[in-house]
């Protein structure tokens, strides 16, 4: 497989450059052993392309591909979900809006996660003295939560660095290949690293594994990405073994107040 690979991985090479570069208006796939790959995934700015396997990288744009696609995540605008039963958060991905309740706190922030602005409502009343507290917390429970939904499509997002493991099976026994992430000042908890497993055959992300720090011998928490179904234009996966992701909706729009008002949401 990785031999396989690495061949692709060079034919992609050969036609991008025969073609132009995926920002040039040209087509961004092409047909590689009979292969159908689509390569118009361009990382954001602050991948570490340099320091990233090819390999890796290549894993990563079939990973988004099998998800929907870029255009797909990119057309993808609002999304909701409950995160393993204990916070609700609604995200508008084009402006950086959140909403986070916690039921059990009686809590509610609503803020922009570009910013850190925003304003937050507890047992009934707005926060003042406490509120940047609040907003440094919601913002790394957007962060945590999020990422346990999207991830795939984040695998080459700003800090990220990816590299190929092996060849593996994943607790089901489905062979996959492993690309390892790590981050470098960005997010919450860059010290943190994971392994995905990528199907060999459908290129989802089935299994992750995590690491709080790149010196740690045996991860904390290792669980499946299953139940893939697919929301407005995109695939995305509820089941996390022991956890579950639940009522998620991508949405085309959300009622008015959903990132400004406490009340009627």
């Amino acid at each position: 497989m990785k031999n396989s690979l690495c061949a692709i991985a060079l034919l992609v090479i050969i036609a991008s450059c025969s073609t132009g570069s995926s920002s040039s208006g040209s087509s961004d796939s092409t047909s590689v052993g009979g292969e159908f790959i689509e390569y118009n995934n361009p990382p954001a700015e602050g991948f570490n392309q340099e320091g990233s396997d090819l390999l890796a990288t290549l894993l990563a744009d079939k990973a988004m591909l099998a998800m929907g696609g870029r255009k797909a995540w990119d057309n993808t605008r609002y999304i909701s979900w409950n995160f393993f039963g204990r916070r609700n958060h609604t995200w508008d991905k084009l402006t950086g809006d959140v909403r986070i309740s916690v039921p059990d706190k009686d809590l509610t922030i609503l803020m922009n996660v570009n910013t850190k602005e925003g304003k937050v409502m507890k047992n009934g009343t707005q926060m003042t003295d406490s509120l940047d507290y609040y907003l440094e917390r919601g913002y790394g429970l957007w962060v945590n939560d999020s990422y346990w939904l999207v991830m795939p499509f984040k695998l080459k997002d700003s800090g990220v660095t990816l590299k190929y493991l092996r060849e593996d099976t994943t607790m089901t026994g489905a062979n996959a290949d492993v690309i390892s992430l790590s981050f470098e000042n960005v997010g919450s908890t860059p010290q943190n690293v994971y392994d995905v497993w990528i199907d060999t055959d459908s290129k989802l992300v089935t299994q992750w594994a995590y690491y709080p720090d790149s010196s740690s011998l045996e991860p904390s928490i290792v669980t499946p990405w299953a139940d893939y179904q697919k929301y407005g234009e995109i695939l995305l996966a509820k089941n996390r073994g022991k956890y579950e992701l639940s009522n998620i909706q991508v949405l085309r729009e959300v009622p008015d107040g959903t990132f400004t008002e406490f009340e009627g949401n």
